[in-house]
């Protein structure tokens, strides 16, 4: 009898971890920090070549943040996620901006609904529209997608789904990266 509610106790709590997501990812982040630099992926000079037209920033090159630690996140005012994780992007982009650029690339989108949304929210991160074709490599199947690139183009984080940006654990990350 013990031996089965033993079982029925460690089932019901894989079920509660597996099944609840600020428990999941908040384990998730705990101990399994991101992605191992060794392993990452490398975004190449070509793959950076896309023309970005500034919404609330001027308007730019991708090329132009090659060489340093980048937020690039693609997002969009009509995904439910993308707009449930930018309070946790916009506190990350306050406390980070001197050390990490962020590119936000707004997709499936118009522009006046990209004006709208970040006035009425107040959010300051740099968004744009891409204006050229964006690489195989970061192109994004899913929304929101965010990478977090080194100053050498490896991608070290890759995240297809909504996520609180603004962790302790990510902060560490970036921590290492802009050692």
């Amino acid at each position: 009898m013990k031996k089965l509610l033993t079982y029925v106790v460690v089932l019901a709590l894989l079920g509660i971890v597996l099944l609840v997501p600020g428990i999941r990812n908040t384990l998730k982040d705990l101990f399994f920090p991101v992605a191992t630099i060794e392993s990452a992926v490398h975004i190449d000079a070509d793959d950076y070549d896309i023309d970005l037209q500034g919404i609330n920033t001027p308007s730019t090159n991708m090329k132009n943040f090659r060489n340093k630690p980048v937020f690039l996140n693609f997002w969009g005012t009509w995904c439910a996620p993308c707009r449930k994780e930018w309070p946790s992007i916009q506190r990350l982009y306050d406390r980070r901006k001197d050390q990490v650029d962020f590119v936000l690339i707004a997709m499936k989108d118009e522009e006046a609904a990209v004006r709208k949304f970040l006035k009425e929210n107040n959010y300051t991160v740099p968004v744009y529209i891409a204006q050229s074709p964006i690489s195989e490599k970061i192109l994004p199947k899913a929304f929101p997608t965010t990478f977090l690139l080194d100053q050498n183009g490896r991608i070290l984080i890759k995240e297809d789904a909504s996520r609180d940006w603004d962790s302790e654990s990510t902060h560490q990350f970036i921590d290492n990266i802009i050692k």
